[in-house]
């Protein structure tokens, strides 16, 4: 599984796209994914709504909007 400790360094449509995939394949929720990757869901959200990607819990995925 791709890490995602240096999320920061990869544009945000490509962190997108791997966020996403780790969320339907292998985690259930956000919190899940940010704590097998040791990483903050502020800062991971904050980054990715800096290109208008925004966390969307029922559907658990990141969307525009």
């Amino acid at each position: 599984m791709f890490s995602l400790t240096r999320f920061a360094t990869l544009p945000a449509p490509m962190l997108l796209s791997l966020v996403n995939t780790q969320l339907r394949d292998h985690f259930p929720s956000l919190e899940e994914l940010v704590r097998y990757h040791d990483i903050d869901a502020a800062e991971l959200s904050a980054y990715l709504a800096t290109a208008n990607f925004h966390y969307i819990a029922e559907q658990n995925q990141f969307k525009s909007g």
